[in-house]
């Protein structure tokens, strides 16, 4: 029998399993497409079959703007569909203080998402707006004046069956809807305008930190308490906070004026004082100071270098070839530590990757907590060295390489202490939290502080990676998803990424994904730059093309990433493979 129709019943599974497909594809709609033949549409196909709503996809024309449907949801309980609105500058309107500077371009897009998400409260439609801070999210952005949405919509249905009529409603009432409010005419151009002014204040002040030999900036006025540790929003009667007069330092910003508030010098400086008085609260701040903040948070002020890492232990993490050999000079196993791999870290082997790593990826600012620290790296009292000799020691503790980190290699630390003494040895700035207060205490901290003997701190070898280790763990398929932010899927790996404290949204996640393949897919990782010249040339096309660089062939949401959780997010690839140090 041939193998034609007739015969398919002897035709293997997988032939018939193809056919069963290519009988599922449906066409898309042909000829006009427009506002009107798409309510047409959506009402002939209601009761059809669910499927039948992938004829959607493709533009669609609304005379003032353009609706593209790009992926259509496979069934009711499937993620949402994705759509496309494309506005032209015409009809947004827009005046070009508005989008012309990159920075107004991403303080405009993100006040646009918010008041889309105001618009579409209670429909189908969902647009990811972000929460506290200001980044750059593919779900709206600004070209030449023009806005573009990318907008989730869960397809209606009864059970598997059409529901053309709520269809109809939300693609062609609430999406016309939405556009309507967004022009520049219809929104309160006054706050749109202070929301970029606030933005633009915050990004300059940020810029002058290196002029004026600062770390970071915490403004007079500042709210720091967040409601809960699982709510970023302020919390209500706050003590706000107040700059010690030695510290302080007056700076005049674009639209805000004259500004005042703690500066926070290069250097060594800590953070003491008793237990809940706010010392961790304000490392908190300082370390989502790499970010703009949205009016109204409280930490529109509060600023940090852009590529400030906070460092912590991570016990069970993988390290790949990283030099550690400035932190521990030998194991007991013989292992190189300065060409050293673990599939399960220790506490002080992992802060010790972490600090190497962060360098690696360049940071001038390192901000550090005792509480989350592997003690033992940190310091060793003078009864602990007095029973455990320096020759059975193997750490190098911080405390001994602090200071040559700054003064030699240009590196500051910024580290919460509440418990030992030892870091008045290598201060230079001691600020004391009192019920929320900040006092400089320097000079009675330096007056307990006794003569220490630094260590070398020798800068970690570069590393190169292995481009298809990084291939090879997507196997084939490049799926890039979330479980919260938590963990990223990267093709058939995951990625831990619970102890990167910097990030701050979930579209972040997926943003670290797309970056991984890009550094791939473009070639930026070939196996001759090392890791740090190959995130020099992606943040250079990032800011050539923007976020949505990295999301050629992406539907859903992503949001820029910093080059330094790019970074720590390949580290903790599992599968991971280094060509050589340098």
């Amino acid at each position: 029998m041939s193998a034609g129709y007739g015969g398919r019943h002897q035709r293997n599974r997988t032939q018939a399993s193809g056919d069963r497909h290519r009988r599922r594809e449906v066409e898309p709609i042909r000829g006009r497409r427009d506002e009107q033949r798409l309510a047409e549409e959506l009402l002939r196909l209601d009761g059809a079959s669910y499927g039948r709503y992938r004829a959607l996809t493709g533009d669609w024309d609304f005379g003032d703007f353009t609706l593209t449907v790009q992926k259509v949801q496979a069934d009711p309980f499937a993620p949402p569909s994705r759509i496309l609105v494309r506005i032209p500058a015409a009809t947004a309107g827009m005046p070009e203080h508005a989008w012309r500077d990159p920075v107004r371009r991403r303080a405009t897009a993100d006040y646009l998402a918010r008041r889309a998400r105001q618009v579409l409260r209670g429909t189908r439609i969902r647009i990811d707006a972000g929460g506290q801070q200001v980044v750059e999210r593919s779900s709206c952005q600004i070209r030449d004046g023009a806005v573009e949405l990318r907008l989730g919509l869960e397809l209606p249905g009864h059970g598997r069956r059409i529901d053309g009529r709520a269809a109809r409603h939300a693609l062609c009432d609430t999406v016309p809807d939405l556009v309507d409010a967004l022009c520049w005419e219809a929104l309160d151009t006054a706050d749109a305008t202070a929301f970029a002014d606030s933005v633009a204040d915050t990004v300059a002040l940020r810029d002058r930190l290196s002029e004026l030999g600062l770390v970071a900036f915490v403004g007079d006025g500042a709210i720091l308490p967040r409601i809960s540790g699982i709510s970023d929003l302020p919390l209500r009667d706050a003590v706000p906070f107040t700059s010690p007069e030695s510290l302080r330092v007056t700076v005049d910003l674009p639209y805000r004026g004259t500004v005042t508030g703690m500066g926070i010098p290069e250097g060594i400086t800590l953070i003491v004082g008793g237990g809940f008085h706010g010392k961790s609260t304000l490392l908190h701040a300082l370390e989502r100071g790499v970010y703009d903040h949205i009016p109204g948070d409280g930490r529109e002020l509060v600023v940090t270098r852009a590529d400030a890492v906070k460092i912590r232990a991570e016990e069970g993490r993988s390290v790949v070839r990283t030099d550690i050999s400035a932190f521990v000079r030998t194991l007991p196993t013989g292992a190189d530590t300065s060409d050293f791999s673990t599939e399960n870290a220790s506490g002080s082997t992992s802060q010790a990757a972490n600090i190497a790593e962060a360098l690696e990826a360049g940071t001038s600012v390192l901000l550090i907590d005792e509480d989350t620290t592997a003690t033992n790296l940190m310091v060793r009292d003078e009864r602990m060295q007095q029973l455990v000799h320096g020759d059975r020691e193997p750490l190098t503790p911080f405390v001994d390489l602090v200071r040559p980190l700054h003064r030699v290699h240009g590196v500051s630390t910024v580290l919460v202490m509440g418990a030992s003494g030892d870091y008045f040895d290598v201060a230079d700035h001691v600020v004391m939290l009192d019920t929320y207060r900040a006092y400089d205490v320097t000079k009675q901290a330096q007056s307990l502080a006794r003569p220490r003997q630094d260590a070398p701190f020798t800068v970690p070898a570069r590393r190169v990676p292995d481009p298809a280790s990084i291939s090879a763990a997507a196997r084939g398929r490049t799926r890039i998803k979330r479980r919260d932010m938590d963990v990223l899927t990267f093709g058939e790996s995951d990625i831990d990424l619970r102890f990167l404290s910097q990030l701050v949204d979930p579209a972040q996640v997926i943003g670290i994904g797309l970056a991984l393949r890009a550094l791939v897919e473009e070639g930026l990782v070939d196996g001759k730059r090392t890791l740090s010249q190959a995130l020099d040339v992606l943040e250079e096309r990032l800011r050539d093309h923007g976020v949505t660089f990295v999301g050629r062939g992406y539907y859903g949401d992503y949001a820029a990433v910093r080059r330094q959780e790019i970074a720590a997010a390949l580290n903790r690839l599992r599968g991971l493979k280094i060509h050589r140090q340098c």
